[in-house]
């Protein structure tokens, strides 16, 4: 095992040194990659178990806004930049309850995942109250975006699929548009290696 690691971290430094500007992207992307994997499948927990835990009184309530009567597809539905449409017979998964669960799933992904980016994939040095305000600017302004764009299709997957196809559905949609957008925002607020006070 040990002979494997010294060959491929041999091979790694060959590739750093002939290609440094490639070789910090393939790091960045790839480390940038498992981490986001991982705090995505810790979103797909919370959104599948968390509603259950809040219970059906929650996602028989209604929060939504702004709300716009759509109709795609033959279903009919409320879309909203924030919170949820409420299923039929308020059923599990839908409501303020989904809402809830979502962000907070959201959110606390978002706390796993900034030291770890800023950390170990950028290796910022950067002012760390300084980034983790842009980050959470960056957060709230993705999260806005891809709730207007769920809130188009998940009303009408909801009534094809099944609750846990649902949940794996909306977290790699959402997942896989906030990671691209995510790596370019990661790539502006941890400059790698610097250590100035950011006004």
């Amino acid at each position: 095992m040990g002979s494997i690691k010294n060959k491929w971290l041999t091979i790694w430094k060959g590739f750093e040194v002939k290609h440094p500007k490639l070789s910090k992207w393939v790091y960045q992307i790839f480390y940038f990659f498992i981490f986001s994997m991982g705090v995505t499948v810790f979103q797909y927990l919370v959104f599948t178990f968390m509603p259950y835990m809040l219970g059906e009184k929650l996602a028989a309530t209604e929060f939504m806004w702004p709300q716009i009567p759509m109709n795609l597809l033959g279903v009919e539905f409320t879309w909203s930049l924030l919170g949820y449409n409420v299923l039929p017979g308020g059923a599990i998964g839908g409501g303020l309850g989904y809402f809830i669960s979502y962000e907070v799933g959201s959110f606390l992904a978002q706390c796993i995942n900034f030291p770890l980016q800023r950390n170990i994939t950028f290796k910022s040095k950067g002012n760390p109250v300084y980034q983790a305000v842009w980050y959470f600017i960056a957060w709230i302004a993705i999260s806005l975006i891809c709730n207007g764009f769920n809130n188009l299709w998940m009303p009408v997957a909801a009534e094809y699929v099944a609750p846990a196809v649902y949940n794996l559905l909306v977290t790699f949609v959402t997942g896989g548009v906030s990671m691209i957008i995510f790596f370019f925002v990661f790539k502006i607020i941890f400059p790698e290696g610097e250590n100035k006070n950011e006004a």
